[in-house]
């Protein structure tokens, strides 16, 4: 009998629907021979195929339903664990490697052949220091080993014996680029290998760049975690409280919320739909999921804006000691023989050598003198700042010009119109106090977006994903530093290029004839040095201390022959003219500690005549005679502060036992463990 239409299209819907059972059976009985593997081994399961996630997540919560209707809760919970799992093995493979220096432009490295141990201290006085944080790290390195308690980062959250308190929150600070990012990768990446803390259950890691993305979004806490950490989407453990999570809140000074601890309302339910502020805010203060642990990093100065009240440890993060140093150099230069002339070179500038206590700076130290070693023989190595980084520089636009362009030549070949809008986003950002830029002040400086990843090697391209959708990009260089050395050398091209002295606003900029006089007879650099000196001492935060630093480093002849072909040359006689007004700014300020940058300053323009008179005074034992000058006083901190010599005890008597010494080496004393 012949099989009418309508007959026809019934078999099929028969056919159908029989093949579509067969197959949600047959995948459902497979989902749960796998989840009594997991049950029953805690081995790790493989996904399969992207398009399958979806029905598997749809099997997971059927059977976590019945498992639960079923009053089986522990092998339910059991079941939910596989989210653990999946969430390290993401992490890890996010964590394992590390880029050095410039991410997105270098080859990574993995995190453990390179990771070299911080020197982590507990405590903080909560008062912030207003000093600029190069000057920080000058004056910790005369504090004596030993001097305050250390603690492994891997220990965290573990309380010190005679500590009975639990420790629920911890805020680690320290100032750019001293390994505050690297020692949360490391404690994050040995969790997930299975290695340390394995009583914590979940690690989310929410970096305040990755948190600014969705600052205007109204979200749950849940929403929150299931956009950032897809792998626990089927996840409920904060509605019960049955697993030990962490927190961890990377970068507190760049963090975009306004974080109103006393106006944002009370959140207990983290389903709840709210701004990211009070998410946050009341994650931090305990109101929210009061069980878990929270780790909050933030440079010193943003550190105050958690209340003291919701923080039961403070750590700071002190940076690489001498001996961390000479590992970190061992690791990353694989020839022993050309790393111990590296750490040679490095021990033989006390400036530098105190510098490497910032991880950032000891890999652009070791990268210039290791190239410096093996492509020019060593012969002239840096010896101040400004010489480190005016190489640093050089090998840079090289390497870009190697990289992109195709061209390898003994001479950088420099892009000024590049060079400059690079160096007007570093200066006016940092007038502004700001480390990380977005692409509107990119565009005001004169940059297109699309090539920022590409200018000289020097500025960092970090890409925020907010949704499938959108990506949201943040800039930032490599370290403060970078970003001070480039606003230096941008106000002196103005200078040389347009006659536009940046320092003092109110001079009008040389025009026609009056330009062409100066680059042809008056190259005086003076008033504009001078404006300069000027301007770093208003601020009391130091935020011009290390551009002043370097403008005054590359007013000189031999890093000015560095830049050929980016900068012509100008005349010197006015070396001698700042060294006499930065004198007169030291005798002016004698018991400030602002003066002591005044002396690294001297030294960037070669002028030891100070610290020389002090130091002959030191070798022949008359300083308990000398008569001392105000001026003498401080070259007598500055080299006592910077000597290698640690100040384990410092003894009134060796210099004069009066109150006017002790007044004038408090801040000797400060820095000593023990005084007499």
């Amino acid at each position: 009998m012949k099989m009418t239409q309508v007959d026809q299209v019934y078999y099929n819907q028969i056919f159908v629907h029989q093949v579509l059972e067969e197959k949600i059976i047959t995948f459902v009985k497979n989902e749960l021979k796998r989840f009594k593997k997991i049950l029953d081994y805690q081995g790790h399961f493989e996904g399969k195929e992207q398009d399958e996630s979806d029905a598997r997540e749809g099997a997971l919560k059927m059977a976590l339903h019945f498992l639960r209707n079923m009053t089986q809760n522990n092998i339910a919970d059991k079941l939910q664990e596989m989210w653990q799992i999946e969430l390290k093995r993401s992490l890890k493979k996010k964590y394992q490697s590390v880029f050095e220096g410039i991410p997105k432009q270098g080859s990574s490295a993995l995190l453990e052949k390179i990771y070299t141990e911080v020197y982590v201290t507990e405590g903080g006085s909560g008062k912030v220091n207003e000093q600029h944080e190069v000057r920080q790290i000058e004056s910790k390195s005369k504090r004596p080993a030993g001097q305050e308690t250390s603690v492994k980062c891997r220990d965290i959250f573990k309380p010190l014996p005679g500590q009975d308190k639990p420790i629920r929150s911890v805020i680690t600070k320290g100032v750019a680029g001293i390994g505050k990012t690297v020692s949360v990768q490391k404690y994050i990446l040995e969790w997930a290998e299975g290695k340390e803390n394995q009583d914590i259950h979940f690690i989310f890691p929410l970096p305040f760049r990755d948190l600014n993305c969705m600052k205007d979004k109204q979200l749950s806490l849940m929403d929150l975690l299931h956009h950032f950490f897809s792998e626990i989407k089927q996840l409920t453990f904060p509605s019960q409280g049955k697993y030990k999570v962490l927190f961890i809140f990377d970068s507190l000074d760049e963090c975009r919320l306004q974080l109103d601890f006393q106006k944002n309302e009370i959140l207990t339910d983290v389903t709840k739909v709210t701004s990211l502020d009070v998410l946050l805010t009341n994650l931090i203060k305990g109101n929210l999921l009061s069980s878990a642990l929270l780790w909050i990093t933030s440079r010193p100065a943003a550190a105050n804006q958690i209340p003291p009240e919701c923080v039961d440890r403070v750590t700071e993060v002190q940076g690489f000691s001498d001996p961390q140093k000479e590992v970190y150099i061992r690791k990353r230069i694989s020839d022993q023989n050309l790393a111990s002339k590296v750490i040679t070179h490095i021990e033989s500038s006390r400036s530098l050598h105190i510098m490497c206590h910032i991880p950032v700076f000891c890999w652009i130290a070791a990268n210039v003198i290791e190239l410096i070693l093996t492509t020019e023989g060593g012969k002239q190595v840096p010896k101040t700042l400004t010489e480190m980084y005016t190489y640093f520089l050089v090998f840079q636009t090289k390497q870009k010009s190697l990289k992109f362009e195709g061209v390898h030549d003994t001479d950088p070949q420099w892009n000024q119109t590049s060079l400059l809008a690079l160096g007007k986003l570093a200066y006016e950002q940092l007038k502004k106090g700001n480390l990380i830029f977005y692409e509107e002040d990119l565009r005001e400086s004169g940059i297109d977006v699309r090539e920022a990843a590409v200018h000289c090697g020097i500025c960092t391209q970090i890409f925020q994903e907010e949704s499938s959708l959108h990506q949201e990009k943040v800039y930032c260089f490599v370290h403060l530093s970078i970003q001070e050395y480039l606003a230096a050398l941008y106000v002196i091209l103005m200078l040389i290029t347009e006659g536009k002295d940046l320092m003092s606003p109110q001079q009008p900029p040389r025009t026609g004839f009056q330009l062409l006089k100066w680059q042809t007879v008056d190259k005086s650099m003076t008033p504009l040095q001078k404006s300069a000196v000027d301007k770093a001492l208003e601020h009391e935060d130091g935020r011009f201390d290390l551009f002043l630093r370097f403008l005054l480093g590359l007013s000189l002849e031999s890093n000015q022959r560095l830049l050929r072909g980016l900068i012509k040359e100008v005349q010197h006689e006015s070396k001698k003219e700042i060294g006499r007004y930065i004198k007169t700014k030291i005798r002016e300020m004698p018991s400030s500690e602002r003066v002591l940058n005044l002396f690294h300053c001297l030294n960037e323009v070669n002028d030891h005549s100070l610290v020389e008179e002090v130091q002959s005074f030191l070798s022949a034992g008359t300083l308990t005679e000398a008569n001392l000058s105000s001026t003498q006083w401080s070259a007598l901190v500055f080299v006592l502060l910077t000597s290698e010599e640690k100040l384990d005890v410092f003894d009134l008597k060796k210099y004069s036992r009066s109150d006017e010494c002790l007044l004038r080496l408090k801040p000797v004393v400060e820095e000593s463990q023990k005084a007499l």
